[in-house]
């Protein structure tokens, strides 16, 4: 595979640490593949526990100085990196859909959204505040200020390579913390190319730090972080069992964590909802990249009145997707980020096949001129908690649907899972919309809309979906600790 760039120097190949591009300690590399066809088209360092500690050492030097800067200067650095990010969304978009494997169109969508939170907080920056709080004895000033928690280890995922790094490195650097971040194995070269471009804008030595690390060297790489007592927060997208574990090894120093973990969504139609808003809600939130995102739909419930044509309705558009390699302009459905995503993909659908669901459209794997790992859009009816795709994510391009016949049951098979991080609903009733959106479990509900993300909202989750929140002023606060000030002798 080619990769050709209007700008080739965002096409980064080693660590940055303290300002410097640099290769892994011990001089390990690791392959980059495209994820059709499993060709290589990069390699990236392989990185230690020592790459780890040195990125470390610099973010915590530099963060005395970056955190006393005022924070208009702070927010005018940030927005210069976004003007950088919006100025190379074409060469950024090629690298997501290269290495991470979305369509070209869903990759510029995904620069402008991870440009978004950027350029929020860049402005959020300048509105750190404080309080100032009536005095209880006459004589004394009580005072409340927000303060950078220090230096912050960010830890993203492969499926929005962009965003998700996006939306971690711009609240830290807002709020006066710098950071060391590792981005996932499968998709590093974005994540690179994105600090590139910090860099570009200005960013002080040691303020942004980034190292890459194979699947087998990772485990040493975040545990480097986690037993440092200078890393004082730790921020990560992932899965509920690595989350767990973050949690459990920070424990010993005692870390601040922001943890957007795994999902389970359910997706309830009632009878009384517009249906044709119903499917487009679903087909937005369900098949956007592939059906690899935390937040898609994994159960959709529709209820018995309307079943029957709610499904008719969602096979015939499903069954028009375009499926094909991202250098497809029309496609609409990529290839699933490796070998294993299909595999699993394909177990949901042959479990659920054997214990009584049937499929309507879909339900097979797909192999085009590029390679073997995609997989055709599927709806399945007669889906039931007896199944995996219940119960785990199938995190593709799957939906499967159960049929329910009232709200109170729907709510109680929506709410029977660990997780809670999205829900969605299409109703019409306005005393029902009230009643389920309080009822769901999950830190976000979508109510006759599919697509909920915003930079200005709060995303996160509750229940083993993890904790804390990313985007909006509660995004910002996640990066701050509180100091009280108490001043006698005022009197």
């Amino acid at each position: 595979m080619s990769l050709t760039l209007a700008n080739a120097a965002l096409l980064r190949s080693q660590n940055f640490i303290n300002q410097q591009w640099c290769s892994a300690g011990q001089g390990r590399r690791f392959a980059v593949t495209n994820p059709a066809t499993g060709e290589v088209f990069a390699h990236v360092p392989d990185s230690d526990d020592d790459d780890a500690g040195r990125a470390a050492d610099a973010a915590a030097e530099a963060f005395p100085a970056w955190s006393a800067r005022p924070a208009r200067e702070r927010a005018q650095l940030i927005k210069r990196w976004h003007a950088r990010i919006l100025a190379n969304q074409e060469d950024l978009a090629r690298i997501i859909s290269a290495e991470q494997g979305k369509p070209l169109t869903e990759a510029r969508g995904e620069v402008l959204y991870g440009a978004s939170y950027v350029e929020w907080f860049a402005e959020e920056a300048t509105r750190i505040c404080g309080d100032i709080v009536a005095e209880a004895v006459p004589g004394r000033k009580l005072l409340v200020l927000k303060e950078p928690v220090g230096v912050v280890a960010a830890i993203t995922p492969w499926n929005f390579p962009l965003a998700m790094i996006a939306r971690k490195i711009a609240p830290a650097l807002a709020a006066g913390c710098t950071v060391v971040a590792k981005p996932a194995e499968d998709t590093p070269l974005t994540a690179l190319a994105l600090v590139w471009l910090a860099e570009q804008a200005g960013l002080p030595a040691g303020v942004l730090n980034i190292v890459t690390a194979s699947r087998g060297s990772t485990p040493n790489v975040v545990d480097a972080w986690l037993a440092d007592s200078r890393v004082r927060k730790i921020t990560f997208t992932g899965s509920t069992p690595v989350g767990k574990h973050l949690a459990r090894e920070s424990a010993g120093t005692l870390k601040k964590l922001s943890l957007e973990l795994g999902g389970n969504a359910p997706f309830i139609v009632f009878e009384d909802a517009d249906l044709d808003a119903a499917v487009d809600g679903l087909m937005a939130a369900k098949f956007r990249n592939g059906g690899q995102t935390c937040v898609c739909p994994n159960r959709v419930y529709v209820h018995e009145a309307v079943h029957d044509d709610f499904v008719q309705r969602l096979a015939r558009r499903v069954g028009l997707l375009h499926v094909g390699p991202a250098t497809d302009e029309n496609a609409q459905i990529g290839p699933m980020i490796n070998a294993r995503a299909v595999d699993k993909i394909e177990r949901h659908v042959e479990d659920a096949v054997a214990k009584g669901a049937r499929v309507v459209t879909g339900g097979r794997r797909v192999r085009t001129a590029d390679g073997p790992h995609y997989y055709a859009p599927t709806v399945l009816i007669d889906a039931s908690p007896s199944m995996a795709l219940s119960c785990e994510e199938t995190f593709g391009p799957v939906a499967p649907v159960f049929r329910f016949r009232d709200e109170a049951e729907v709510i109680r098979d929506a709410n029977d899972t660990p997780f809670g991080l999205a829900a969605y609903f299409y109703s019409n009733d306005v005393r029902r919309i009230w009643r389920v959106a309080q009822a769901l479990e999950t830190g976000m509900v979508g109510i006759n809309e599919g697509a909920i993300a915003a930079e200005v909202a709060p995303f996160g989750g509750v229940k083993e979906s993890g904790y804390g929140r990313e985007g909006s002023r509660h995004g910002l606060d996640d990066y701050l600790h509180t100091k009280y000030l108490c001043q006698g002798q005022l009197g």
